[in-house]
């Protein structure tokens, strides 16, 4: 398959991917749809893992989006891109397994005069014990909320560090050998001109 038009395949799977990141990691600040004061919301969503590594690094990771034109010198720029969408996504990839592992903030005691907030969890000792999940007593169901979110950030990363990983051979091939669109370019002009000479 021609470089060029791999890039952008890649490209057209991987901006979903990014927008559902960043959709994901704004509703993060948000738990169970409600407003918290920001000293409640959880640590790890202050990271912007979603936002920041597989929104923005991962915004351009086939760098020349399938341009025919691309040539070899913006294949290797688009290798470049995707080795920095690597490391995005990866950092994404991290935070979301260190966040599901620690579970969510919330609120765990409150009476007339104490109102107790804390991160109840640890070493993802919650997961398989949903039980344990009534100790957080607010918001209302953080934990499925927390859960959910932070999981489709951890599978969309894991996606999205496959697809800029194969970017980075594509690119580099790419840059080594051209793209076959530009050599396919090149013999017809070479044919068209052999031809007429001869005529």
């Amino acid at each position: 398959m021609c470089s060029g038009s791999f890039a952008k395949c890649l490209g057209a799977t991987l901006v979903p991917l990014s927008v559902l990141c960043v959709l994901c990691n704004i509703l993060l600040f948000f738990p169970s749809g409600k407003s918290i004061e920001s000293k409640h919301i959880t640590n790890e969503v202050w990271y912007f893992g979603g936002i920041l590594g597989s929104g923005v690094l991962n915004n351009d990771c086939c760098g020349c989006c399938g341009n025919d034109n691309c040539g070899r010198r913006f294949m290797l720029g688009s290798m470049l891109f995707a080795a920095v969408g690597v490391l995005g996504s990866g950092y994404s990839v991290i935070v979301s397994a260190v966040a599901i592992s620690s579970g969510p903030m919330c609120m765990t005691f409150r009476n007339a005069t104490l109102t107790v907030w804390n991160t109840p969890f640890n070493k993802g000792n919650y997961l398989s014990k949903t039980s344990m999940w009534s100790a957080c007593k607010e918001p209302v169901d953080v934990v499925s909320w927390h859960l959910t979110l932070f999981s489709i950030l951890l599978v969309a990363g894991l996606i999205q560090v496959a697809i800029c990983a194969v970017q980075v051979v594509n690119g580099l091939l790419g840059a080594l050998c051209g793209d076959c669109l530009l050599i396919t370019e090149n013999k017809s002009v070479y044919l068209y001109t052999a031809i007429q000479v001869k005529l």
